[in-house]
């Protein structure tokens, strides 16, 4: 059955489709012209569904989330004589919504732009709040934009034929979530496992929905990323610095870069080691790493680059319980000095 929900942005109303198709994100083009942008896996798997439609096929994986894809498919757009009130519609995981959001902030200085992710991560996080950027060398997301999508549809069954791994990757997004805000999906998730879900789609598409609002509440709060957006970034300053050096797919770093928050927060903020064990379960219950041998050096000259570095410190979020996240600035000595505990 599809669902539908409006949700005001600050300057833009977003379309979410719960249980639609690509066709209905054709119809939400309104007669405009239509570009797709998607993966070579995704448009090998579903070439019917883009039949009659102009598409852009990038290589899939984090490796086109740089650059020179870019200025390959601005080219692209150009050459197809897209107009700002025409369509890019993205069909994809979370580096085709990147991509795709990054391109419609940018052609014509803002072009049209609808979202249908394909994977649990994009579902859940990436395809949500507007958020869109692309790496520089293994910095991730260091150049990016925020620009909403006119609408996002979720296709549902386009999970049957997910990989077991990007289901596992995608609950990292879902844990997350739970940790800074909801203590009773925690707690349901603590009561199910990972098979339970893929064996029951409808169970499956109420947590993504679920998800998708709590992320979209904290978006509406503070869209630019001033203060509760921060919140989102539990596991991601550590997580982003680990991804591209050891090739870890993005919920695994994440999963990992949650450990070490939990054990920073025991040293800032009284964060109990017990909390921190259930955390540490419930990510290993969803197939999640919760450590990675690293060079440490090498790990915090990026954390150094990150994004969210202020000076001489780097905003850290952290937990004062369960569901209760903040966002502190934490010093860059700090974190050096204490780096072999954290992620041991």
């Amino acid at each position: 059955m599809k669902q539908i929900s409006d949700i005001n942005f600050s300057e833009k109303k977003t379309n979410f489709l719960f249980g639609g198709t690509i066709k209905d994100a054709i119809e939400q083009s309104q007669s405009r012209k239509i570009v797709f942008i998607t993966d070579e896996h995704i448009l090998n798997s579903h070439a019917e569904n883009f039949s009659g439609y102009p598409v852009i096929s990038i290589p899939s994986g984090e490796k086109s989330k740089i650059q020179s894809t870019i200025d390959n498919i601005l080219q692209q757009l150009v050459e197809y004589e897209l107009d700002k009130d025409d369509f890019i519609v993205g069909v994809g995981g979370g580096v085709v919504t990147d991509i795709t959001g990054f391109i419609a902030a940018v052609y014509k200085r803002g072009t049209r732009l609808g979202l249908m992710p394909t994977s649990i991560l994009a579902m859940v996080d990436a395809a949500i709040g507007g958020k869109n950027g692309i790496n520089h060398g293994q910095v991730k997301n260091i150049i990016g934009t925020i620009y909403q999508p006119d609408f996002i549809v979720f296709d549902f069954f386009m999970l049957k034929s997910l990989p077991d791994l990007e289901w596992v990757n995608g609950f990292a997004e879902i844990i997350k979530h739970a940790c800074i805000k909801d203590a009773d999906l925690f707690v349901q998730l603590e009561q199910h496992s990972l098979n339970d879900f893929k064996a029951d789609l409808n169970f499956m598409s109420a947590i993504i929905k679920k998800n998708v609002l709590i992320k979209s509440e904290i978006v509406i709060k503070d869209e630019l990323d001033k203060s509760d957006r921060k919140l989102l970034n539990f596991g991601h300053t550590f997580g982003h610095a680990i991804e591209n050096i050891y090739q870890l797919p993005h919920g695994f770093a994440v999963s990992i870069g949650m450990v070490v928050a939990c054990k920073l927060s025991e040293q800032l903020t009284g964060f109990s080691a017990f909390k921190t064990n259930r955390i540490v379960e419930l990510l290993s219950r969803y197939g999640l790493p919760v450590h990675h041998k690293i060079d440490h050096d090498v790990v915090f000259d990026m954390i150094k680059k990150d994004k969210k570095r202020n000076g001489e410190n780097i905003d850290f979020v952290l937990l004062n319980d369960i569901a209760d996240a903040h966002a502190k600035p934490v010093s860059l000595s700090l974190i050096k000095e204490n780096l072999p505990y954290l992620i041991s």
